[in-house]
């Protein structure tokens, strides 16, 4: 073995340099080594292995990104209370002038010398032919965005899926004139086999005609929102942990089990902000309605009788031939809307907030 070498103060003669801070209290050494952090050069040893962090920009990229985020958050809360203040304002006169109840009379007669107008009937015809066409579309959407997602070869998918997200693009004037002229036979021969069959049913009862009625509408409805439904579950349902659907299939599930233990509980939240997207587009749809619907003004639960009516629907009609009051009237069922709109969006977030697990594991 050979000798140890000796341990010396003198860096110059060989070994390890020696310190003085050994009688120093613990952790001193280290500062009273070295020179201050004042003193050194900006490549010479720091504290924590570096120097000190540059000092933040009081007027850097950063604050200005933060600044435009947040006055763009706040432009839109701007906004969505102008829109607000501004119905109220312009609904006001025609409400003081209105001879009926505003909530409960079903008639529209605002251009009359003793105004009369009631938003019970379209508030009515506008949610249940919001609300049908959803039944109808959801299913619907569902099963195609489950077979593009995990069924159907990815070429045929994609290809699918871009198609679909074509129909979207498709205005809905369009739906409204196909619907009208093209579609009106066979939903009103559909009607008159629902009424000989089932008229025993109020929803399906009625001596008739048939044809331009909610249920009409309500289909019209249901193909137009069938894309957007559609196309955010796909979305939804392809972001589905792998993991999760290998530990299904390997615990012996099928493809169906796999589907409805891993993929759609994972996909809920989703799911509910697609479907109420597409509720928000069919509460708001407007031409394509008030080309199918028989425009009446009364609350009924028959879908095969010629009539119905909507907010959106009975603005576009009336509004060239209204007077001053009759303007009014029109911008306070606007108002009624705006509500029943923006009451859907805060009843949406408010459910997928609900459902912080999705947002947790999507993060």
């Amino acid at each position: 073995m050979g000798d140890i070498p000796h341990r010396s103060a003198n860096a110059g003669t060989g070994g390890s340099p020696v310190t003085n801070g050994y009688g120093n209290p613990a952790g001193a050494s280290a500062r009273t080594a070295e020179a201050p952090v004042s003193t050194r050069t900006p490549d010479g040893p720091g504290l924590g292995g570096g120097g000190a962090l540059p000092r933040a920009r009081r007027f850097g990229a950063e604050r200005a990104f933060r600044g435009l985020t947040l006055a763009a958050g706040a432009a839109v809360l701007v906004v969505i209370a102008a829109i607000a203040v501004f119905l109220i304002v312009k609904a006001v006169p025609a409400l003081r002038a209105n001879t009926e109840n505003f909530w409960t009379f079903e008639g529209w007669f605002p251009n009359d010398p003793e105004p009369k107008f009631g938003i019970g009937a379209l508030a009515f015809g506008t949610v249940l032919s919001a609300v049908i066409a959803l039944l109808l579309a959801v299913p619907v959407a569902l099963g195609i965005a489950l077979y593009l997602s995990h069924y159907a070869p990815r070429r045929v998918g994609t290809s699918l899926g871009f198609l679909i997200d074509l129909l979207a693009a498709v205005p809905s004037v369009v739906f409204g004139l196909w619907g009208r002229d093209y579609f009106s036979g066979p939903v009103r021969d559909f009607s008159a086999w629902l009424n000989t069959y089932f008229g025993w049913i109020p929803l399906f009862g009625g001596d008739g005609p048939f044809g331009a009625s909610i249920l009409l509408g309500a289909l019209v409805l249901a193909i137009m929102v069938l894309p957007i439904i559609t196309s955010l579950s796909r979305e939804v349902f392809l972001q589905t942990p792998t993991a999760n659907e290998e530990a299904a299939l390997a615990l012996g599930a099928t493809r169906w089990e796999m589907l409805r233990t891993a993929v759609l509980p994972y996909g809920r939240p989703g799911i509910i902000a697609a479907v109420m997207l597409g509720l928000g587009r069919a509460l708001g749809e407007t031409i394509a309605l008030a080309l199918t619907l028989g425009i009446t003004f009364n609350i009924s639960f028959n879908l095969i009788e010629n009539g119905g009516n909507t907010i959106a629907a009975n603005i576009a009609n009336a509004f060239g031939e209204a007077n001053e009051t009759g303007r009014g009237a029109l911008i306070a069922s606007g108002l009624v809307l705006f509500a029943i709109t923006l009451i859907v969006n805060i009843t949406a977030r408010a459910i997928i907030y609900r459902r912080r697990e999705f947002t947790e594991s999507a993060a």
